[in-house]
């Protein structure tokens, strides 16, 4: 089977057994209730698409780029234009879920204008993962422009800490931030913090204190191996159990996951109105529930954030009459997709560093 936009070839045998698939699947698609629904060769359903819109980011974590975001390649990322001809042509395929990621999304200047072309598309959830340092600021047009969930950053509630992590003293500011919104109804909010050696000593008990009162959830995301921080890798990482077991002993529950959430496992308590919640992509089954599909900023869909190569959409993203097009490449590359990660043998891929996950 020859490549299209960017896929590796694959062997004879390999593209025998693709055409049987892709003729099965008719191709890549199921229909149920007069719904499209993408589908790949595991059996597992995408209603989500991670988007990223840019790859910079005005932050300096010392898990992602330590060294600030160094500008390898033109700023080309994606425009409004092509972000909607994108996202209606995914939400044709049964994706509900559009989450605009980065990078840092809200360094670009068009975000409202972005945010608004994916609700017009018509997904019903439009979330954005931010770190919040235009929270407060950009809050109210972001969610007059349609935006549904929101995540940010915050890898400590100590302000010391939160600013040897990140390069910024804000953590003030990103928290009222974050209680801002938590104003808006309609609005479900959640914080992201990695697992680190280095903040692990603050225990989880001030994430707790601050869920007491607060109906938001914070996900813990365990450090992932990528291609530039073996070294920090080894001294930092902690295995998503310890927050686990904390959670068991004290008295925390996990709850069942939905349809389109992300890859979560979150926690209840009831004595508390907010959530923990745990990423552990080195638990042995975490690809078993994958639900997504990525896009880059440049508009190139990766399959698996830690897999090798990608399908370049960008070219028929030029115009309208290239719909047809676009979504017979998305489903097409489905075939490709892999059952799970390599990150348990050490191999990321071609993921170099941690912006490129997105949050």
């Amino acid at each position: 089977m020859a490549e299209r936009g960017g896929l590796m070839n694959g062997s004879k045998a390999r593209c025998a057994k693709g055409d049987a698939w892709k003729r099965r699947l008719l191709p890549g698609l199921e229909r149920g209730g007069g719904v499209q629904r993408l589908e790949d060769g595991f059996g597992r359903r995408f209603p989500y698409l991670r988007l990223s819109v840019t790859e910079a980011c005005n932050f300096r974590c010392t898990y992602c780029l330590p060294n600030g975001y160094r500008k390898s390649a033109p700023n080309d990322f994606l425009s409004v234009d092509e972000v909607s001809r994108l996202v209606r042509a995914f939400h044709a395929l049964g994706v509900q879920k559009v989450r605009l990621t980065g990078g840092e999304p809200s360094v670009r200047g068009d975000l409202v204008a972005l945010i608004a072309a994916v609700t017009e598309a018509g997904v019903e959830k439009v979330a954005l993962t931010t770190n919040g340092w235009r929270l407060a600021r950009g809050l109210k047009d972001w969610v007059r422009a349609g935006l549904t969930h929101l995540n940010v950053s915050a890898d400590s509630l100590d302000p010391s800490v939160f600013a040897r992590v990140t390069g910024h003293d804000r953590l003030s500011e990103v928290l009222a931030g974050v209680d801002a919104a938590l104003t808006h109804p309609r609005l479900t909010v959640k914080l992201n913090a990695v697992l680190l050696r280095d903040t692990l000593s603050e225990g989880f008990s001030a994430y707790a204190s601050y869920l007491k009162k607060r109906k938001v959830s914070v996900r813990f995301i365990e450090l992932m191996r990528t291609g530039d921080n073996a070294a920090f890798f080894a001294g930092q990482h902690v295995p998503g159990s310890e927050l686990r077991n904390w959670l068991r002993d004290q008295g925390w529950s996990p709850v069942e996951r939905g349809y389109d959430d992300g890859p979560a496992t979150e926690f209840s308590h009831p004595e508390y109105e907010g959530r923990f919640g745990l990423i552990a992509p080195y638990a042995p089954s975490f690809c078993d529930s994958c639900n997504r599909l990525r896009v880059t900023g440049r508009g190139k869909l990766r399959l698996c954030l830690f897999g090798d190569g990608g399908v370049d959409l960008r070219d028929v993203l030029q115009t309208d009459e290239d719909r047809d097009a676009l979504m017979a490449r998305i489903t097409d590359a489905l075939f490709f997709k892999p059952r799970r990660h390599a990150l348990l043998t050490g191999n990321p891929g071609d993921t170099k560093h941690l912006a490129e996950l997105g949050g």
